[in-house]
């Protein structure tokens, strides 16, 4: 008996102990539960969730006639949630129904698996209950679009699982044409394993507008991947536009003209740029260099503004500082002697060609290219105190960077000018080219300020900056000074550009011009880097402006030979490409050539409407106003100025891509969005300025537009 009270007692101490337990038990979880919860809850949440960045669409670089220089095309990376409820409902029954003739339609539109491969793939997804399966990555949005409507995922998101994420893809349409300078992208794979671009050009120098303002999405890690958590998200805010100054005819004249020469000559890197006289407009600019691997060319470096000696081309500043400082008169007589090579100074002094007679006039010595003459000149003027050579230098910007509105422009180099630290040598050796380095396009702002009177204008690139079709930023031509000289002394720099082109350096490749041309040829030995004088490395260049009587356009061409070159002088490379390019632009831009008809120089501001293309052409045809019509069969088109005349173009309207409906009137823009299925709403009065869905960017039906009138 005692045994049997001894054993119920423990077996009751047994059962008090779980009972306490239990209770202890229960009301912890009830206190973690009820009290604790949101915490627990939350830190739960912070170790399966991330804020990640949804990257916002960069903006768009146009030409100046509204032409797309570089662009974001949309991709889109599809995943599919097999854990999803409406493929497991029912022991799988929409899954099992439909998964047969999805793989099919994957088979025949990609072509890429069979559809037993793909069948076999997602049966092994589904049975793993993947929940971020990657469908496909980086498909266009013309594969997108048929994708939504294959089997399974046309039933929606909910009963397919289907997740997509959108990215871009940066292209440039125009391929090679002023690649360099509207930048490149190149890749690199960063810290973190993520795959950034690096840009260079004007996508480099506007980045921060161009790329916008990223938005945020919050995503879910749970068991076979991560998906979106649905309303925790932050829309990205666009880039912003660039519209350049690049003429895209201009440009494709200047790049075709250049890469021919590069071909024919085998030179190592050539450069071409075109500026508009009286705005400093960057209107072309061609930059090759030759693929090391073969004998093609490629935009890989900006060689407008790589600093290297100019040759001849810098006798014009010589020239400008001695007639400007009244140490001599454009008529006075220099010796130059008839053996080509004459002791000046301290320094002995050589011609690349010998000079037609002994004794030359200054403007003669610019015309004929002489080495010696210039240093006489030099000589006379700055013998005594070099340093204010390079006071002149420094007045028309030949030391300083380019104000070119892009990123890290090279820095010019100078040799010392003080008397003690060589001055009268590097002085003298400054006057025909060497001792200093400066880039083409400091030497083209140069000439291009002779060409437009004396004024010399800041070289830009960029038009105006815009948000949605509205103009955030207007660019406006700077002078940088004026005037650069004396009008007497600009007159004779004139006379002796146009008699290079008559009597000089010039003339065998202008020979028979129809308009008048003015301008310079240099040759430089060149002595950098890698490269020795014992090379024979040669860099010639030919800079101006056209027409000589009324200039509009000034362009510049350099071109590096490769070692050993026979054909290496500035007029017989770079003269033959400016020939091309301004024989071109003029046929083409310029006015006709009688002074009478010239209206003066030419108003690069344009305007744009769009509209129906039977409406506009009607308004014109009763307005008598002549223009050129390259509609074709398009029922929308634009309107702008070319030459002083209207020009109509097509404005490409299809699918799921939202047309560009900027310059519309509302009844037009209305009329063609709602038929395209969008909801328009209306801000302002007046003709549509800006649109908030980009034109070439896709949209789905029903939704919203808002356009910005002005």
């Amino acid at each position: 008996m005692e045994i049997k009270k001894d054993i119920l007692w423990r077996v009751y101490l047994c059962f008090i102990g779980i009972a306490l337990l239990s209770v202890i038990v229960f009301g912890r979880a009830t206190y973690i539960q009820r009290i604790q919860g949101d915490h627990w809850r939350s830190m739960g949440d912070s170790m399966h969730q991330k804020i990640v960045e949804i990257n916002a669409d960069r903006g768009t670089i146009f030409s100046e006639d509204g032409q797309m220089l570089s662009t974001s095309l949309p991709q889109f990376d599809v995943y599919m949630d097999f854990m999803a409820d409406g493929l497991r409902d029912k022991n799988g029954k929409v899954y099992k129904e439909n998964i047969d003739s999805f793989a099919i339609a994957m088979a025949d539109h990609f072509k890429d698996k069979t559809a037993t491969v793909y069948l076999k793939e997602f049966n092994a997804a589904y049975a793993k209950g993947n929940r971020y399966y990657a469908l496909k990555k980086k498909i266009s949005f013309e594969d997108y679009k048929a994708l939504r409507d294959f089997p399974l995922i046309r039933l929606g998101k909910n009963k397919s699982g289907i997740v997509v994420e959108e990215t871009s893809k940066r292209i440039a349409p125009f391929g090679l044409l002023a690649n360099r300078t509207i930048g490149l992208s190149r890749e690199y794979v960063n810290s973190d394993g993520k795959i950034k671009k690096m840009n260079v050009g004007l996508e480099m120098s506007y980045d921060s507008l161009l790329n916008g303002q990223n938005g945020q999405r919050v995503m879910r890690f749970i068991s076979g991947g991560a998906v979106p958590v649905e309303g925790f998200q932050v829309e990205p805010e666009n880039g912003k536009d660039i519209y350049t100054t690049i003429d895209v005819n201009m440009q494709d004249i200047t790049e075709t003209a250049l890469l021919r020469m590069m071909q024919a000559s085998r030179g190592e890197y050539g450069t071409a740029i075109v500026m508009e006289t009286k705005t400093g407009k960057i209107k072309a600019i061609a930059n090759l260099g030759r693929n090391p691997n073969d004998t093609t060319y490629w935009e890989n470096d900006n060689y407008a503004l790589r600093v290297t000696e100019p040759g001849s081309t810098i006798k014009m500043v010589t020239f400008l500082a001695a007639m400007d400082k009244g140490s001599s008169k454009p008529s006075d007589l220099v010796e130059v002697g008839s053996a080509g090579r004459m002791q000046v100074g301290p320094r002995m002094v050589t011609d690349a060609e010998r000079m037609p007679k002994p004794v030359l006039t200054i403007e003669e010595c610019i015309a004929h290219s002489s080495n010696v003459g210039m240093s006489k000149v030099a000589l006379k003027a700055f013998g005594s105190r070099p340093s204010e050579f390079g006071e002149y230098l420094h007045k028309y910007h030949m030391d300083t960077r380019s104000p070119i509105d892009l990123a890290h422009v090279p820095r010019p180099r100078v040799a010392p000018l003080a008397v003690d630290h060589g001055g009268l040598m590097n002085m003298l050796t400054m006057s025909f080219g060497y001792a200093v380095q400066v880039s083409p396009l400091q030497v083209l702002t140069l000439y291009n300020a002779i060409a437009n009177d004396g004024v010399m204008v800041k070289p830009y690139l960029v038009n105006s900056i815009l948000n949605q079709g509205v103009v955030v930023k207007q660019m406006h031509p700077e002078i940088m000074l004026d005037p650069i000289c004396k009008p007497s002394t600009l007159k004779a720099a004139k006379e002796s550009l146009e008699l290079t082109i008559t009597e000089g350096t010039g003339k065998p490749a202008f020979k028979d011009m129809p308009f008048k041309v003015a301008g310079k040829t240099g040759t430089a030995h060149v002595a950098d880097g890698n490269i020795k004088y014992a090379n024979n490395v040669y860099q010639g260049t030919f800079v101006g402006y056209f027409p000589a009587d009324h200039p509009q356009y000034s362009c510049i061409v350099v071109i590096r030979t490769h070692p050993g070159a026979s054909t290496h002088y500035g007029g017989q490379l770079g003269a033959p490409v400016f020939r091309e390019i301004a024989t071109k632009i003029y046929s083409m831009y310029v006015d006709r050539k009688t002074p009478k008809s010239y209206e003066g120089a030419k108003d690069s501001s344009t305007y744009f409407y769009a509209g129906s293309a039977k409406a506009m052409e009607n308004v014109l045809n009763m307005l008598k106003v002549p223009f050129v019509d390259s509609v074709r069969s398009d029922q929308w088109v634009t309107m702008y100025a070319n030459r002083f005349k209207p020009v109509l173009t097509g404005n490409t309207v299809k699918g799921s891509v939202m047309p560009n409906v900027q310059g519309m009137g509302l009844r037009d823009a209305i009329g063609l969005l709602e038929r395209m299925g969008l909801r328009v709403k209306i801000q302002g009065s007046g003709k549509v300025a800006g649109q908030s869905i980009a034109p070439g960017t896709s949209f789905t039906k029903g939704q919203a537009v808002i356009l910005n009138l002005a």
